[in-house]
């Protein structure tokens, strides 16, 4: 039967785990050096409704180190763009590819996709969820802590589609959450719903201190996302304080690690000193992208 990765709610722990110690292996065949092509003869289609570059670079780079290729459809390029039914393009790709990667905008679009489409469909990025981002941030945590299960993780900014995932990532893998954002930007209510199914392990609050307090890993992410410039101006008001800074690296536990999704917004988010202080941990995050998400295509594509 056809899986897909369309959300994170839709996984359970145990195949979480599998992703993130395929990842391992991967990166560590690549480190070596080891040639894996594991997908000689794949075909991934990539379809980009919103712009991006470590989406598209990590998954095309990792498609052909797993011995495939990639065709890329902005929707400039497709019919997806020229009111083409999603039905028809998954009906369609699914007789051409081996894989759909989708960065869109609407979570239903995603799930209208797969729903139609033969072969797997791997979200990109909805302004509902991230998943594919969350699962190279579990990896990196991993790498840098040991372990996810008992670490607290704590999200400073706007409850966005960053802050859904990461909530279901970090609970489903043994990690307490807390989310500091503004009354008026919490997570999605299907979020906090699931949330509730880990009672001492959840907390959503707008005080910033409170939620870091003794937090291993600390995460941010942009005051507006893609799609968002316009209230760029009244986000500023309402996020000012909702920084990762030296009196929040204060409350955090001792040698807590600092994440980022990027792009970062220096000044804003976070400070510069302490993005630089983190760079290594930040761009490690950024680099298992890669990892993280050929371990997603070779366990949905291999079979195909």
């Amino acid at each position: 039967m056809k899986k897909d990765l369309l959300k994170l709610l839709d996984l359970s722990t145990e195949e979480i785990v599998e992703i993130l110690d395929v990842a391992d292996q991967l990166k560590d065949m690549k480190k070596k050096g080891i040639s894996h092509p594991l997908l000689a003869g794949k075909t991934l289609a990539m379809i980009f409704e919103k712009n991006s570059t470590r989406t598209r670079v990590s998954f095309e780079a990792g498609i052909y180190q797993l011995g495939g290729n990639a065709i890329f459809l902005s929707d400039k390029d497709s019919q997806i763009g020229r009111n083409e039914p999603v039905e028809d393009t998954a009906r369609v790709l699914s007789r051409f590819c081996d894989g759909i990667m989708i960065r869109t905008f609407a979570q239903e679009e995603v799930e209208t996709l797969a729903k139609y489409a033969t072969i797997p469909v791997i979200n990109g990025l909805t302004d509902f969820c991230h998943p594919c981002q969350v699962l190279a941030d579990l990896q990196t945590i991993r790498e840098h802590k040991g372990k996810l299960e008992g670490l607290k993780l704590c999200y400073i900014g706007d409850g966005n589609n960053m802050a859904n995932s990461l909530i279901v990532g970090g609970l489903k893998t043994g990690m307490k959450v807390a989310i500091a954002c503004p009354d008026t930007y919490r997570p999605d209510p299907v979020i906090l719903e699931f949330a509730h199914q880990y009672p001492g392990m959840f907390q959503c609050t707008p005080d910033i201190l409170e939620a870091a307090k003794d937090a291993d890993v600390l995460y941010t992410d942009v005051w507006a996302s893609m799609g968002q410039e316009e209230e760029f101006n009244e986000r500023k008001k309402v996020f000012e304080g909702y920084q990762i800074n030296d009196t929040v690296m204060g409350v955090a536990a001792e040698k807590a690690m600092v994440l980022h999704c990027l792009p970062a917004h220096r000044g804003e988010e976070i400070t510069a000193e302490v993005f630089d202080a983190h760079a290594d941990e930040i761009f490690d995050e950024a680099e298992n992208r890669l990892h993280a998400q050929k371990a997603v295509m070779y366990l949905l594509m291999r079979n195909q």
